[in-house]
């Protein structure tokens, strides 16, 4: 299985996940799709057509993942440089600042103030003891001199050094746009202008290295497809036509683009982009206090960042509807909710409901939503891209989300089982490098949601990170073993099989084999997650063996 050619392949003695038989231990791919699948009897028929005979050994074959919303290049660089996720306190992250600085000039990598940048990321100092992010000052120090952008962990707000804002100020004339803040964290206008300004430091060689990185991560963690991501505010033209160019070279998952730019049509299809949308923000980001909300964050006095009306929405989404491309937009506050459902319901009565439905436009994130919101996205046929990682990192009662908005609030926050139960499609994703690419762990959140009632069950879970990101490309034969789908999977290594349900039900697992339903891995907290051993991409093996 190395390349895409005509090529039988009889894979069996292991437990294959497919809806057409909830017991089978075998299957065969001939080319870039499955050809059949069944028991390991009826396996032996298969043999002398195949050209080659895998063992699986008691492995789990499964749809290969595909995470529905990343940043490769951002990504990449956390991947292969300074990555601050998970840091424990302001000293630390300063010293693995000025570490990082004698590493990159050791290197040739950073020189004087014009040469080169230092980018980093995953800075958050609501779990840190000093309760702060750093000050300019501090940044200076650890940098010593050098053009330092460091994004908060949410990447809607970064701190960046005296260098690097200099370089900012000339180009983008930084200290007049809206977000600005002389000493502490950029955010708004502020931070884009900031961002684009250290992307353009980087080197065509280091930009393609950092997407490398990400797509071969995410091939060892069983990802088949990505949805990146991509718009001026957030990456450039160029980074996404170079990623789209990397992946069609074969190496790794298939990446599907999206360019989050207001009305750019026409743009979209040029860099080859599947819609127009990801990214495109409406508000901003609850760490970073600037998603819209109708009411004021508990620890501060206002309400965030609108960055785009109801009206705006409505043209965009109609604009799309009319040239056939999906829309979609960034909205995590309420208000901002409210504005891209207003704007999508006017589209609709100005182009017509079916065909803004047939388009199944995409909200990212949608964490604050009511039960008339709930019903909108069905109403009007969204797409819900969420991320459950958010809540294993952020929600809780003494999380971050409770901090910003209260308890109460907080608890409204990613409603999953209720989007379900409207019957409003979900895909998953992880927004990396905000959090990380981690397919079973992003399931095993969902199912133990830290507000109960928002759980789901692992298979519906699974189901969102797999058939749901290629439903919300308008793709409904991939995702799913069966016969006659695209030969996209991954292999595991796990430990018992079991149909799992919320811990909060009665009877929440099961090994019996009369459900007729297929298992999947126990992910109850504290188990390990499955090893992957290969991970299959149109009949192409693109991580390990087989």
């Amino acid at each position: 299985m190395t390349d895409r050619t005509t090529r039988t392949v009889l894979l069996r003695g292991g437990n294959v996940h497919s809806p057409a038989d909830p017991f089978a231990t075998a299957m065969v791919v001939q080319g870039e799709t499955v050809a059949w699948i069944g028991s390991e009897g009826a396996a032996d028929a298969y043999v002398d057509g195949a050209d080659e005979v895998v063992d699986l050994a008691g492995a789990l074959v499964t749809p290969a993942f595909v995470d529905a919303h990343v940043h490769a290049t951002s990504t990449g660089l956390a991947l292969t440089g300074l990555d601050l996720t998970g840091c424990p306190s302001l000293a630390e992250a300063l010293a693995r600042l000025e570490r990082q600085v004698k590493q990159e000039r050791a290197h040739g990598r950073l020189g004087t103030p014009e040469e080169g940048v230092l980018i980093g990321h995953g800075w958050d100092e609501t779990g840190w003891p000093e309760n702060r992010p750093p000050t300019r000052q501090e940044l200076d120090a650890a940098a010593d001199g050098a053009p330092v952008y460091l994004s908060r962990t949410d990447v809607h707000s970064a701190v960046a050094s005296t260098a690097l804002r200099a370089l900012a100020e000339r180009s983008t004339g930084l200290c007049s746009l809206a977000g600005h803040h002389p000493d502490g964290p950029l955010s708004r206008d502020a931070h884009h202008a900031v961002r684009r300004t250290a992307l353009a430091r980087i080197t065509p060689e280091q930009r393609r290295d950092a997407q490398q990185a990400t797509l071969h991560r995410a091939a060892s963690l069983g990802i088949g497809a990505l949805h990146e991501c991509a718009g001026p505010d957030i990456s450039s033209a160029d980074d996404l036509a170079g990623l789209l160019v990397l992946a069609a070279e074969g190496g790794g998952p298939e990446v599907f683009g999206y360019w989050g730019e207001l009305g750019a049509v026409e743009t979209a299809r040029r860099l080859g982009a599947v819609g127009v949308g990801g990214d495109l923000f409406v508000d901003g980001a609850l760490g970073s206090r600037t998603a819209c909300l109708h009411q004021a964050y508990l620890d501060a006095p206002h309400t965030g960042a609108a960055y785009l009306t109801a009206e705006q929405v409505a043209g965009h989404v109609a604009a799309c509807t009319e040239a056939g491309l999906q829309a979609g937009f960034h909205a995590i506050g309420d208000a901002a909710l409210s504005a891209v459902l207003e704007g999508v319901r006017t589209a609709a009565r100005q182009v017509g409901l079916e065909r803004v439905r047939a388009l199944r436009h995409r909200v990212e994130h949608a964490e604050l939503l009511d039960d008339a919101a709930v019903a909108a996205f069905a109403e009007l046929g969204l797409v819900a891209s969420v991320q459950p990682a958010f809540d294993a990192a952020w929600g809780g009662e003494d999380g971050m989300y409770a901090q910003r908005l209260g308890a109460e609030r907080a608890r409204q926050l990613n409603p999953f089982a209720r989007l379900l139960r409207a019957g409003v499609p979900l895909a998953f994703g992880s927004d990396a490098p905000v959090t990380p690419l981690d397919p079973w762990g992003t399931v095993r959140a969902a199912a133990f949601h830290r507000t109960p009632e928002h759980r789901i069950s692992v298979r519906a879970a699974f189901t969102a990170h797999t058939r749901g990101g290629w439903r919300a490309l308008g793709r409904d034969d991939a995702g799913v073993l069966v016969p006659g789908a695209p030969a996209g999977f991954a292999v595991w290594q796990t430990g018992e099989l079991v149909v799992q349900a919320p811990d909060s039900r009665v009877a929440g697992w099961s090994t019996d084999p009369r459900s007729g339903t297929p298992g999947l891995p126990d992910l109850s907290p504290g188990l390990p997650l499955p090893e992957c051993l290969a991970t299959v991409v149109r009949g192409r093996v693109v991580h390990g063996s087989l």
